[in-house]
């Protein structure tokens, strides 16, 4: 089938490669000139674990396009994605003006029937607004829309497209949603078919029931700390119920990226609007927030004053395997040791340029994780990459003029601690006792 895709952010592009790979013929559009042509040359602007091989592959046999132009990526197709961005806006709620923006283009270059799905993370009534955005300018022109959510992580999105859950697709027309049904059929991954609203807010719920999961285990590690549990052992006991599942019960410094707290925050949002007050979800936010900055707090706590120490924050994505930072706790944590007096310098080995480019705060940047750690008198652990994980542990005692580590990722096991480095991580007992020890 000849489909066309709007946008080449982490959504679009991940889409349309794994559109072009099982069989399509897929052009993508962007207005961002510079961004099309290195994307024609094979080169992607995001990290994304086997995507640029995958895009050179179908690029190859002709099966994946790439253009700036509507006119052009618009000849001859049956169905077109959208798939820009939705940002937050600074009371919560989704930016749609790229969405509509796009909906007029549509309007205004198509001549014939297609479906139009989006792929765009929505609030809820978002695809009726767009069928009369576009029914406005083009009163003559048939077409049907489809909402078609993703549930892509990243860092294993390709995983994710041909080994998923479930696809949804929301639609208030038969032939539309069997449209788009067939398209998918050769990922062989199950299919729920449901109303267009619906659709739009499986998505969002998703992602809230997720976050909200998040957020109670972090809160249980904090409660464990204080009654002498162990949060780690509690994970795994709560999770071998089938009703509970062990996913995302792995207590840290709270969730980020592009996803969980834009949609979060969007829900409140929805829910405000027809007068519901979301009493749950705002503790949920809430709960991250102040997440975000334990490890900062039992610094203070625990070894006093942050002023003039050197600090080697280890990760700055909000995840392993992406270059993704957005709404990372690394920049909320790095902020706040900056404002502490503290000379601060961070490790990342693929997100440091993202960071760069938006962090105001001075600091140092290195991608050699021994570099970063020599004579820092602490460590930090935001981002658990293999190569912090595998580091070996007597590597901080050699190159750290004192060796203390703040684990927000829980990568280490208590028993594999030198005795000759202050460790504290989250919600484990056996630090706590540490700790004290330290400080008698």
């Amino acid at each position: 089938m000849k489909i066309t895709i709007i946008g080449t952010g982490y959504v679009g592009l991940v889409t349309a490669v794994c559109l072009s790979d099982i069989g399509h013929n897929v052009t993508c559009i962007d207005i961002d000139k510079v961004k099309i042509e290195q994307l024609k040359n094979g080169i992607s602007p995001i990290y994304e674990p086997g995507l640029e091989d995958l895009m050179l592959k179908n690029i190859k046999n002709k099966r994946l396009f790439f253009t700036h132009d509507y006119y052009e990526g618009f000849k001859g197709t049956e169905v077109i994605y959208i798939a820009v961005g939705t940002p937050q806006k600074p009371n919560g709620e989704a930016d749609l003006s790229f969405i509509e923006t796009v909906a007029k283009e549509i309007a205004y270059n198509i001549n014939k029937y297609v479906v139009i799905v989006t792929k765009s993370t929505v609030p809820v009534g978002t695809n009726d607004n767009l069928y009369k955005i576009i029914k406005k300018i083009n009163k003559n022109i048939d077409f049907d829309i489809v909402s078609n959510p993703e549930f892509l992580r990243e860092g294993s999105a390709i995983k994710d497209t041909f080994h998923g859950d479930r696809i949804v697709i929301g639609s208030n027309n038969q032939f539309a949603a069997s449209v788009i049904e067939e398209i998918n059929k050769p990922f062989n991954v199950p299919i729920y078919k449901t109303d267009i609203k619906s659709a739009e807010m499986i998505k969002h719920a998703s992602n809230a029931f997720l976050a909200t999961k998040i957020s109670f285990i972090n809160e249980i590690s904090n409660i464990c700390e204080k009654v002498g549990a162990d949060i780690e052992q509690v994970a795994f006991g709560m999770g071998l119920d089938k009703r509970i599942g062990s996913q995302f019960l792995k207590a840290g410094i709270g969730y980020g990226g592009s996803c969980f707290p834009k949609d979060t925050n969007a829900l409140v949002q929805i829910a405000d609007k027809v007068q519901h007050d979301f009493d749950l979800l705002k503790s949920v936010i809430k709960v991250n927030n102040n997440q975000q900055l334990l490890l900062v707090n039992k610094a203070k706590e625990s070894f006093g004053e942050l002023e003039n120490k050197r600090i080697a924050v280890l990760g700055l994505a909000f995840k392993p395997n992406t270059d993704d930072i957005r709404e990372s706790a690394s920049l909320v944590i790095i902020d706040q040791l900056v404002k502490e007096g503290a000379s601060v310098i961070a490790y990342d080995p693929i997100a440091i340029e993202n960071t760069r480019a938006i962090m105001s705060t001075k600091i140092e940047y290195s991608t050699d994780l021994k570099e970063a750690i020599t004579n820092a008198e602490m460590v930090f652990i935001l981002t658990d990459w293999d190569e912090i994980k595998n580091i070996n542990l007597n590597t901080y005692v050699e190159l750290m003029k004192n060796p203390v580590i703040l684990d927000g990722r829980n990568c280490y096991n208590i028993e594999d601690i030198n005795e000759e480095i202050d460790y504290i991580s989250i919600g484990r007992v056996a630090v706590r006792k540490k700790i004290k020890a330290l400080n008698a």
